[in-house]
């Protein structure tokens, strides 16, 4: 019994960053990535490279007009969706 609890503790111990990576399979993850996209989806699998298999993914893409009277930012986001 206290080597099933030892060996559980083992395998949720996070000592390196792939640890939580491992920890979040088959968990809903925020992914920040370049030129202001993210990516919301359930985590299926991933590389050492950080490749990453995601199922039920929404993309959001935010981009930033400026008006060319009042110079005022205009944040635009624009999302899309695997059904």
């Amino acid at each position: 019994m206290a080597d099933d609890v030892d060996q559980q503790q083992t395998t949720n111990t996070v000592e390196e960053p792939l640890d939580l990576i491992r920890l979040s399979l088959d968990e809903r993850i925020y992914v920040k990535m370049r030129n202001d996209r993210e990516l919301r989806g359930r985590l299926h699998a991933y590389d050492q490279h950080l490749n990453m298999i995601l199922g039920d993914v929404e993309e959001t893409v935010t981009t930033i007009e400026i008006d060319e009277e009042t110079y005022e930012e205009i944040y635009k986001r624009a999302r899309a969706g695997t059904q």
